[in-house]
């Protein structure tokens, strides 16, 4: 005889499966696109208000921004499970800016990457990847684009969109 527990009893069973989770059915909207924004929002007001410039950061952001620096100054994600790819510098570098890390900090932890030859699909996939992401452009340099890319994809404006046909 079988028992409630086995598979085969669950199998027969005449209950509806609970529906899996998706992404968007989640009930906590905490990670949703709005209200990250608000709460991004409320910080910055907050700032202005109090008259912070800058406001200290709690032990768990201290030691993302430690790891973060970290990550990017050895390459690797994770302890060195795996290898930093492109988006994952670019990710990381926005983020140590939102953190309030000066730029120079950032450049003494990561490698200069080396230089990237500027071709009409790197320039079309730079254009979507900003499009999608709205990385800052100083975040670009840490990937090897320089201004004239940026220019070219339309990520800065300047005298180079008119190449972009090129």
């Amino acid at each position: 005889m079988k028992t409630k527990s086995s598979p085969a009893a669950r199998a027969g069973s005449t209950k509806a499966p609970r529906p899996a989770k998706r992404n968007g059915d989640a009930k906590n909207r905490r990670g949703s696109p709005d209200a990250v924004e608000k709460r991004r929002a409320a910080r910055r007001f907050n700032e202005l208000l109090l008259g912070g410039g800058g406001r200290a950061g709690d032990g768990r952001t201290e030691r993302r921004r430690r790891r973060l620096l970290a990550e990017l100054a050895e390459g690797v994600a994770r302890r060195g499970k795996r290898a930093l790819k492109p988006i994952d510098v670019l990710s990381r570098v926005e983020e140590l800016l939102e953190l309030g890390e000066p730029l120079a900090s950032i450049r003494k932890a990561c490698p200069p990457p080396p230089p990237v030859e500027v071709t009409a699909e790197l320039v079309e996939g730079l254009r979507h990847l900003h499009r999608a992401y709205g990385f800052s452009a100083d975040v670009y340099r840490f990937v090897g684009l320089d201004a004239h890319a940026l220019r070219r994809a339309g990520v800065l404006r300047g005298s180079g969109e008119q190449g972009a046909s090129a």
